[in-house]
């Protein structure tokens, strides 16, 4: 058997799992081939992290040094699927490795959900985080009063977005036509909204603060809201997290200050039943719950709220890969310790599903690699290469100095408008001009 230093592993994906992944498999000793279908790598920490979140974001320097091992090589353009087959990545490498994330909004099943202006918060989040597949989306910004379903980081990461001033957005990432659309924004009034009450909330301290620190924004919270049956105060007792984000809250049960052009209700013990309107959307109905024993229950009390846009951010799923075992109603990739079949595995979100913080990534692909390494070597070598496999189907991909070259192209474009590290181009065509094919 071949020494472990003769082993090539195709990782795809190129987010915070996939990166985690590479590094492990080299501190292995093996070589590695990341895939990407963006021409860019680093994934959610590109593509998810808002972009005033600066600190999160430099997570990016730290994985940029795995692509600048020596054994890592990085495939950009190319989509597993459309470019390169399941099967041809398995003639090609000793094993492959699918880290293709969950970035597929889940539905509230609610009538009225398809209404102009009821929107899904990963398109919110990749059209202001400046991804590709985004450019061409349109949000109505002209209405005052926008709704956001859901209580972890990424809504309240929408809300942020939307509280903000272009001028508290100038020094960030966003797309020039993005900053151009917020800065029009004529949105005065965000309600956050929860099923449960705020013990539930799965946003983190740190983000609640955040919102409370916002200078054009007050903060608001009904007091009957933060009142806590005897679940919530034994989570209140038990958990720190939990007590830091109600006395966040409780700080916020004033009037709401007169002089801040915005204003951030968080609403508690409502559950979406209809978002209104006839050709678009002209309101939210939402339903009074409660919690009968751990489920939530409604109280058949409602009320509408007379918002322009409804933004949903229930929850991730993943996207089936063709030909690998998946189950649906998980929506993961099924796996043993990120084992799906001989010579193929999973790390990250599609293997256990949304859940962790970026970091967490970095233990969930360790143990995959561990099953991998104590494995190599069971099923036959390779057969071709996969240069010469996306020559002959004329798939032009971009390797890491073409990423590069559009690296520097945002550095450059933001130093020319005076708008901090970088602007992102956010259009295919402009990515491609910058990173010319290999």
């Amino acid at each position: 058997m071949p020494g472990v230093t003769d082993f090539t592993v195709a990782v795809v994906g190129a987010g915070p799992a996939g990166l985690y992944a590479a590094e492990a498999l080299t501190k292995g000793g093996v070589r590695v081939d990341v895939f990407d279908r963006l021409p860019t790598p680093y994934g959610l920490v590109r593509y998810g992290v808002a972009p005033d979140h600066k600190s999160i974001k430099s997570i990016a320097r730290y994985l940029q040094r795995v692509l600048e091992h020596p054994a890592v090589r990085f495939f950009g353009c190319v989509e597993l699927g459309s470019d390169i087959t399941r099967e041809e990545l398995l003639s090609c490498y000793d094993a492959v490795v699918y880290s293709t994330g969950a970035m597929v909004d889940r539905r509230l099943g609610v009538p009225g959900e398809d209404l102009t202006g009821s929107v899904a918060a990963t398109d919110f989040v990749n059209w202001y985080c400046g991804h590709p597949d985004a450019a061409g989306y349109s949000f109505d910004l002209s209405v005052e009063e926008v709704a956001v379903i859901g209580v972890g980081n990424v809504a309240v990461d929408v809300v942020r977005i939307l509280a903000k001033t272009a001028e508290e957005l100038a020094e960030t990432d966003i797309p020039v036509a993005v900053l151009d659309a917020l800065a029009a924004s004529r949105v005065k009034r965000v309600h956050l909204i929860g099923r449960r009450g705020p013990a539930h909330a799965k946003f983190t301290t740190k983000e609640a603060r955040e919102l409370g620190e916002l200078p054009a924004a007050s903060v608001s919270v009904r007091p009957e809201d933060l009142e806590l049956d005897a679940e919530s105060l034994a989570l209140e007792a038990a958990d720190r997290h939990v007590r830091g984000n109600l006395a966040a809250m409780r700080a916020w049960t004033g009037p709401p200050d007169e002089g801040r052009d915005r204003r951030i209700d968080l609403r508690f013990w409502r559950a979406p039943v209809e978002i209104t309107g006839t050709d678009r959307v002209e309101g939210l109905r939402l339903e009074r719950t409660e919690l009968v024993d751990g489920r939530v229950r409604g109280t058949g009390e409602f009320e509408t709220l007379p918002v322009g846009m409804v933004v949903r951010s229930v929850g991730y799923r993943s996207v089936p890969l063709d030909g690998v075992p998946f189950d649906e109603r998980a929506s993961v990739i099924r796996n043993e310790k990120g084992k799906i079949a001989e010579g193929e595995y999973t790390a990250g979100w599609i293997k256990r599903g949304p859940s962790g913080v970026v970091g967490t990534n970095k233990s969930d692909a360790a143990e995959t690699v561990g099953v991998l390494l104590s494995e190599l070597g069971a099923r036959p070598r390779p057969v071709t290469d996969i240069e010469s496999v996306l020559a002959s189907k004329g798939v032009e991909f971009v390797t890491y100095q073409g990423w590069l070259g559009l690296d520097a192209a945002e550095m450059a474009l933001a130093k020319s408008l005076s708008r901090g590290e970088r602007v992102k181009l956010g259009t295919w065509d402009a990515m491609r001009a910058a990173c010319p094919p290999h």
